[in-house]
């Protein structure tokens, strides 16, 4: 546990599992955007054990009914930021399930393509 860590303190939890925890993001793109985070302070995804990424999976899917029964979105996206470079900025390993709605932004063409905006719609 890092002491300075946010994520290792682990609060709000909306669903959880052996080794992994998931709450709402605090500053969230869409409703119902939520964090799946390993309850060991790892940095990014490449630092997991293959039983973390098992945990991870396993309740990415129970988040996903959760948000189906609770939100209905109409898609997900599902993204990682592994370093500085690609945008992470708590280095500690958190996975974004976040809803999408028919409509919310005029063309989701290109999806998780849009971490570089010019390279989104192809």
């Amino acid at each position: 546990m890092e002491s300075k860590c946010i994520f290792c303190n682990q609060e709000e939890i909306i669903l959880d599992n052996e080794l992994a925890w998931a709450r709402y993001d605090k500053y969230p793109v869409s409703p119902g955007h939520l964090l799946i985070i390993t309850k060991r302070h790892v940095a990014d995804f490449f630092d997991t054990t293959i039983e973390e990424r098992r945990a991870l999976n396993s309740l990415l899917e129970e988040c996903k009914k959760m948000l189906d029964r609770e939100y209905s979105p109409d898609g997900y996206n599902i993204g990682v930021n592994c370093g500085t470079a690609a945008g992470q900025t708590i280095m500690h390993l958190h996975i974004h399930l976040i809803p999408r709605y028919q409509g919310d932004i005029d063309n989701p063409r290109g999806g998780v393509r849009g971490v570089i905006p010019e390279k989104r719609i192809y």
